[in-house]
């Protein structure tokens, strides 16, 4: 698509692109489809068994499946071609699923088949978030702060509508239409994203072999090591979500004061990150990346004051929109990265996500019933601030062959490197955006 040399690229530029607006069309069904059945088969879980455990073994399987899901499977989206993996994971969901409306399904049977579905989420996210690259070119950084956006809404509204859903309707008719999203997601993926082949060619190879040849990618290199470890700072931030209920219960409110808590902290990004995206230039985000995320965890540090609710909407907001330094991170993980290798670092760091997050939850979530969790929030925050620093000034310090040369390649919206310039020390650049992307 041509290009007036006399403006940046506009959102409309990104949609203008018909794989990406079928890419777009089905992630918004699938995310909003997989949030209502977590939320009607938790419930329903619970009315069957009166189980708190089950129940909340159940909701643990938005997370747990996609750590090793994402440590085993997601080199498949390197090894087989991308738009295939998207759709078999996606048919394969909608089986899943399907076979949690048998009236006669046992709780565990439910719950393993909840498990089967998380698994499979991974390689689709692997196979997505590097199909978006093979698609957008230079408008790659303007997609993934609308994906990024996207996702903050989705959990959001979905979450709730959820709850909605199965109150009006019930957990089956819930579940019914998750499975239902997930065909018409198949449906728009294969008619509207071109089929390309695989990015690694056709041979294959054990799962074990391919994780560990992606740790050796990102781990092997500073730049690598230290932009994908700025992604994984969202442990420390995203602390505020995680004690959302004993934060506000804290503050004499309810499930509603907790809900508020979670929208301000998602929609200060999902604002943000689109004007991040669009208004700043490529080398000024990366120049930016280091403060950015000291702030991100440095605004936090507020709630040792022990602000109303009001005020703490504000700073967990505040926090957010820092927060969009992650596109930037993200972008230079994917323009350098090897295309071949490209869905294995994704599935990578999506598991170190993971793993942070959950870790921090558990933590935070048991010292507040200890310290006010206004206190622990502030804590994540100062940790997350030292730990910002020190990868903020290893950003800066990067050689010319890493971080300064970076920003000109990424100012020129030059093409990611080949696989066969990956000497060591001069792979390339990673980061990773929290959560999905």
């Amino acid at each position: 698509m041509y290009q007036s040399p006399d403006r940046g690229p506009f959102f409309r530029d990104v949609f203008a692109h018909g794989e990406f607006r079928a890419l777009w069309l089905s992630y918004v069904l699938s995310a909003a489809g997989d949030r209502l059945a977590l939320v009607a088969l938790t419930i329903l879980v619970y009315d069957r068994s009166r189980s708190p455990l089950l129940a909340a073994v159940t909701f643990a399987a938005g997370f747990v499946p996609y750590l090793f899901g994402s440590l085993l499977l997601s080199g498949l989206a390197d090894r087989l071609p991308r738009r295939t993996v998207m759709v078999t994971c996606d048919l394969a969901r909608c089986v899943l699923v399907g076979a949690m409306l048998w009236p006669r399904t046992p709780v565990a049977a439910m719950i393993v088949l909840l498990y089967a579905v998380t698994l499979l989420q991974p390689p689709f996210d692997a196979a997505r978030s590097a199909a978006v690259r093979d698609m957008m070119g230079g408008l790659y950084p303007l997609a993934v702060a609308v994906l990024q956006s996207t996702t903050r809404v989705v959990v959001v509204a979905g979450s709730a509508a959820g709850g909605l859903v199965v109150a009006l309707l019930g957990a089956r008719p819930a579940l019914g239409a998750d499975a239902a999203t997930f065909i018409a997601s198949a449906l728009l993926i294969q008619a509207g994203v071109r089929s390309r082949q695989a990015a690694a060619g056709a041979h294959t190879a054990n799962p074990l072999s391919l994780l560990l040849g992606g740790a050796r990618l990102v781990f092997g290199d500073p730049a690598l090591r230290t932009l994908m470890c700025l992604g994984w700072l969202a442990a420390f931030y995203e602390v505020p979500e995680g004690i959302a209920v004993p934060y506000a219960g804290r503050l004499g409110g309810g499930a509603v004061a907790a809900g508020l808590l979670i929208a301000a902290s998602q929609m200060g990004a999902a604002v943000a990150a689109p004007l991040f995206a669009k208004k700043t230039a490529p080398r000024a985000r990366l120049r930016w990346m280091g403060p950015m995320a000291v702030l991100t965890c440095g605004i936090l540090l507020v709630t040792f004051l022990h602000p109303g609710l009001v005020l703490s909407m504000a700073v967990f907001a505040l926090s957010n929109v820092f927060a969009v330094y992650q596109i930037s991170a993200n972008t230079a993980f994917v323009e350098r990265l090897p295309n071949e290798k490209r869905a294995q670092a994704f599935g990578l760091a999506n598991a170190g996500l993971v793993v942070g997050q959950g870790a921090a939850f558990a933590i935070a979530g048991a010292l507040a019933a200890l310290v006010p969790p206004s206190v622990v929030v502030a804590v994540s925050g100062g940790l997350g601030v030292i730990a910002a620093c020190g990868l903020a000034c290893s950003w800066r310090r990067m050689s010319p062959g890493h971080g300064r040369h970076t920003a000109r390649h990424l100012a020129r919206g030059a093409a990611p490197a080949r696989a066969g310039a990956r000497s060591r020390g001069a792979v390339a650049l990673a980061g990773h955006a929290p959560g999905k992307p």
